[in-house]
């Protein structure tokens, strides 16, 4: 399927990039807060989209008072949000579209996400084509967002260099995290807003987004 005269690889986050799962997220999180008679608020779960399980659930723990372990924590968030998966995946405008593009194009894809690999290969297994070559999961990595580690690990299981590889975020540390790891980092804002900034590349949606578009992008 794959050729080798491609000379880029594409990067796509999960959660509010290719799906719009951060309202799972949000909802899981306050009915474990509430469950343990905590306080969590909408604008609590939006400091931390974007941000690694291991930071976020310590932070949870932390922020609503919850009596668990961060480990138990991310196992009961990642186990409500499969739930909802299971019902229904919510895509986000045209990033379907865009995978079947690439696909159809023979373009290498990762999937790199800060959620468990049991979520992202939920995911991925309910798409109807092949989709990705690769997936890099939050319990992949020792670093998560914005570190880099991610999409340098991403990249080399790929076998491209990071420079010769596009990368889709919809979040402020995700969008770093790709940058850092000297992909060409495109940020795609859904929830939370990403500040521009001198050389940073912004995006409004993927939807109409082509293989042909892409491929100019890439020297």
């Amino acid at each position: 399927m794959f050729s080798r005269s491609q000379k880029f690889a594409v990067l796509f986050d999960m959660d509010g990039t290719l799906i719009d799962s951060e309202p799972y997220w949000m909802k899981s999180e306050r009915d474990l807060a509430a469950a343990h008679n905590g306080a969590w608020t909408e604008q609590d779960g939006l400091e931390i989209v974007g941000m690694s399980l291991d930071k976020s659930s310590k932070l949870i723990k932390e922020r609503a008072n919850i009596p668990l372990e961060p480990e138990e924590i991310v196992q009961q968030l990642t186990a409500s949000v499969q739930r909802e998966l299971s019902r229904e995946i919510p895509w986000r405008p045209g990033a379907k579209e865009l995978l079947r593009d690439l696909r159809k194009h023979g373009v290498k894809t990762a999937l790199v996400t800060m959620s468990m690999r049991k979520m992202a290969s939920q995911v991925v297994d309910a798409i109807d084509f092949d989709a990705f070559d690769v997936i890099v999961a939050g319990d992949d990595v020792m670093n998560g967002k914005p570190h880099p580690e991610a999409y340098l690990k991403a990249a080399e299981q790929l076998g491209f260099e990071p420079a010769k590889c596009i990368a889709f975020e919809d979040s402020n540390s995700g969008l770093a995290s790709a940058e850092a790891a000297g992909t060409f980092a495109i940020g795609i804002p859904h929830i939370v807003p990403i500040p521009a900034k001198p050389g940073r590349t912004l995006w409004t949606t993927l939807e109409g987004v082509t293989y042909k578009q892409l491929k100019k992008m890439v020297k």
